[in-house]
């Protein structure tokens, strides 16, 4: 029973983490137009028709937010045909120009645009290398991804080069810790950078396959700069 029992938790627990993912992202995206859609819709009469399990209600709710998506999608495209013409990109670039200069507005701004830039940029690779570092103790270690160099101005602040290296949380790694750490003090795995992310998602249950990496990134951190671009 209890075999059977794990055998099912490990099965369904997957599909309903990525069903609550896709539902919480849904319903961000669709709540500012929600009601106007649902309105229309109610004008219409489709609350009187039941689909399976769902009631009238919620086939309302749930077409709604398809169509908003639908809808989305068809306007992100659209934009994206219109950005290449030059009339829209001379506009896009009176905006950012624009944008830069007013207070407050133009850190969020530009953050936001670094960061996109540094995430979709597929010449780019963020995390270069899975390395362990002893965090939160010297006792202990934690896996890391190293990101590029420290800033410079941190590294000539202590008068020793810094390297970048993010510590996610598990089990969700999106968040975590910005470490600037000495390159002594970074252990190299033998991980692929994947495999890593799955054993932090997976709270460890998840062991990484090693890959014969470790000797080549070894060689590289002796010599490479972490902040240059790979081809």
């Amino acid at each position: 029973m209890k075999k059977y029992f794990i055998t099912g938790l490990v099965i369904l627990t997957p599909l309903l983490f990525t069903a609550g993912v896709v539902i919480f992202f849904m319903n961000i995206l669709t709540r500012p137009f929600i009601g106007i859609v649902e309105g229309y819709l109610f004008a219409h009469g489709i609350q009187n028709f039941s689909f399976l399990f769902l009631s009238g209600q919620q086939v309302v709710h749930i077409g709604s937010q398809i169509i908003i998506l639908l809808m989305i999608f068809f306007v992100l495209v659209v934009l994206g045909a219109l950005a290449h013409r030059f009339f829209i990109r001379t506009l896009i670039r009176l905006g950012d120009y624009i944008l830069h200069r007013i207070p407050f507005i133009n850190t969020i701004y530009k953050t936001s645009q670094e960061i996109l830039k540094t995430v979709f940029d597929s010449q780019f690779k963020s995390f270069k290398q899975v390395v362990m570092v002893p965090f939160p103790n010297p006792e202990s270690f934690s896996i890391g991804f190293i990101t590029r160099t420290a800033p410079a101005t941190c590294s000539d602040a202590i008068n020793h080069t810094l390297v970048s290296v993010f510590v996610p949380t598990t089990p969700n790694p999106t968040s975590g810790y910005l470490l600037m750490c000495k390159k002594e003090n970074i252990i190299y795995v033998d991980f692929e950078v994947e495999d890593a992310i799955k054993f932090i998602i997976s709270c460890g249950v998840i062991h990484p396959t090693s890959v014969d990496t470790l000797k080549k990134f070894t060689e590289r951190s002796k010599s490479e700069d972490f902040g240059d671009k790979t081809s």
